[in-house]
């Protein structure tokens, strides 16, 4: 069957190649001018809400960093656990991936059951309709000036529900000090505040065909409003297997508003506002209490999906996966070294664009300091005594810079894989959508596949949760041995190592994590595209029939590895540029 290739590219602007020193001195620089943007840094000052410090806690129990030993609830009396949850899930069995004695990552673990422990449940009973919709910070879903739209795919159903009830936030064991590179950390319940947010459910209109799966999405809150950016990458892959989706508005920014991060164009609007300023015929009865109790909402909300019902339509769950990208990765960190040694909430974890730090734990009313932990903050990797599996997924602009991924190395086991894809950004033209000809970085911005690839290790993740096989070892990104380490380039500037595709290994363009000249903080998030000059592209290709069989060979080869699906062959085939090459 001939495949269709595309041969529209983005607008280009003339540029020399961003240089490695532009790159480390940009980074060098960018703490500082995100604290400038949003008036928090590692003083914690923000209008009287940043992140002051983490929550401490002195008991005298010790809690054991064994699952079995989290299950049981702690000894220690906490005096603030006064109120009554609306609803309590009780302890559930499911199959999950028990970590077996010490092996070789080609291993395959053993299925058993085991029990969650019981714990409050949202209560999402209510369903919110009226207003103008529902609200979601995604590209496409904006309809300029200021209108917006959320249509769910063909063959789905979108709902929205008020998630309310009584929210635990959690101390550190120990204090700060206890906050280990290791990841091993022990939490323990501290005060407890009433909330009220929304969850977004997108599922099969027909829910005799949902898989089974449930992606519960804690949603990013990095522009100053709620964004779907996993669902952005998964989505094709998601209606293909008839998963089901989930959107937390986790944090409190989503809802009431806060500092944005990082602006991008389009969306003004709604940036920084929250739900109940953006639509308060909608949103306006909603209320967060702070990031503190983000996690606990989190879990509350994964335990409701549990309880199947109206909310997903009578299908059955039978796999909860957390997911997050960016800030919400990083939350996803603090959950899995500290929060899930108690729940057992979550099947697996699809951890996407962390930075080398963990979200903080903060007080009430507070949103959690993500510039302050990016400068000061702990630099965590996994910690390596949990059964529920890791996939973490790494674009090449996140392993070094300022996410500086790569300080948190850790080997692949059968409880965690790491990918790292070269010649791809944090964000990129998929993810960003049409408001990509409207960011001038002085470069196009980075057009790379990394949302095919991202569909290829969930499709691996999830087989990993259903049945214990284990995702492919992928190579890791050469870099240099410096202090402040630097991806290894070829002579046209491409990254060495890492995950390959076509676009990188038959190039037309460099495709890089290396950002443009612009000083704004989003384009150093979006990477670059350079077109080879034409010289060196008739060095590489004698004929344009050449450029295709190369093309073509490398696709497959992608495919054979098993970093891209066969059904996205097609959309693999279309970021080749034959055109571009001289007949």
């Amino acid at each position: 069957m001939q495949s269709q290739r595309n041969e529209i590219r983005p607008k280009r602007y003339p540029s020399s190649r961003a240089k490695s020193v532009h790159w480390r001195a940009a980074f060098l620089v960018v703490p500082g001018a995100l604290c400038a943007l949003v008036s928090a840094c590692s003083d914690g000052s923000s209008g009287g809400r940043a992140a002051t410090g983490t929550p401490t806690a002195t008991v005298t129990s010790t809690l054991s960093d064994t699952p079995t030993a989290a299950a049981t609830a702690p000894t220690a009396t906490v005096t603030s656990l006064s109120d009554t949850p609306t609803a309590t899930a009780t302890a559930t069995a499911r199959v999950t991936d028990t970590p077996p004695p010490p092996s070789t990552p080609t291993s395959t673990p053993t299925a058993t059951v085991r029990e969650r422990p019981a714990g409050p449940a949202a209560d999402v009973s209510e369903e919110i309709t009226g207003g103008n919709g529902i609200f979601m910070g995604q590209a496409d879903t904006f309809v300029p000036p200021d209108g917006y739209r959320f249509v769910p795919p063909d063959g789905y159903v979108a709902q929205e529900y008020v998630a309310a009830g009584t929210a635990t936030a959690y101390g550190v064991v120990g204090g700060t000090a206890a906050l280990t590179d290791d990841g091993h950390w022990s939490f323990v319940p501290s005060t407890t505040a009433a909330y009220r947010t929304r969850v977004i459910v997108l599922r099969p209109a027909d829910a005799a065909e949902a898989s089974g799966t449930v992606i519960v999405e804690w949603l990013n809150v990095s522009g100053g409003l709620d964004a779907n950016p996993d669902y952005v990458s998964l989505q094709e892959e998601i209606v293909r297997q008839h998963h089901i989706w989930v959107g937390v508005s986790a944090q409190i920014i989503g809802v009431q508003g806060g500092p944005v991060i990082v602006a991008a164009p389009g969306g003004e609007a709604f940036a920084g506002k929250g739900l109940k300023v953006i639509d308060p015929a909608r949103y306006g009865s909603l209320t967060h209490p702070g990031d503190g109790y983000s996690f606990d909402i989190f879990t509350q909300v994964a335990r409701a999906v549990l309880q199947s019902g109206p909310l997903l339509g009578g299908a059955e769950p039978r796999h909860v996966l957390a997911v997050g990208e960016s800030q919400s990765a990083i939350a996803l960190t603090t959950y899995y070294n500290g929060v899930q040694p108690l729940t057992l909430m979550f099947d697996g974890f699809l951890i996407h664009s962390r930075g080398a730090v963990s979200l903080p734990l903060v007080g009430p009313g507070e949103y959690a300091d993500l510039v302050g932990a990016i400068v000061g903050g702990v630099r965590p990797v996994f910690r390596d005594d949990l059964d529920a599996p890791v996939m973490n997924i790494q674009t090449e602009s996140d392993v070094t810079g300022i996410l500086s991924s790569s300080a948190v190395h850790q080997p692949d086991t059968d409880r965690f894989r790491l990918w790292e894809v070269a010649g791809t950004a944090h964000a990129d033209v998929h993810l960003v959508g049409f408001i990509a000809n409207m960011i001038d970085c002085g470069v196009p911005i980075n057009n790379g596949p990394m949302h095919l690839v991202a569909k290829a290790a969930f499709r691996q993740f999830d087989t990993w949760v259903r049945t214990g096989e284990l995702p492919r070892v992928a190579p890791r990104l050469e870099l240099s041995s410096a202090a402040m380490p630097e991806v290894q380039r070829d002579g046209d500037g491409i990254a060495l190592g890492g995950i390959r595709t076509p676009p990188v290994d038959v190039p037309v363009d460099v495709l890089s994590g290396v950002p443009g000249p612009s000083p704004s903080v989003i384009c150093l998030l979006l990477g670059s595209t350079q077109p080879l000059p034409e010289a060196r592209l008739a060095e590489l290709y004698p004929s344009r029939d050449a450029y295709v069989q190369q093309y073509d060979a490398a696709t497959d080869q992608a495919i054979e590895s098993g970093y891209i699906l066969e059904p996205d062959r097609d959309a693999l085939l279309a970021f080749s540029q034959p055109s571009r090459i001289e007949p």
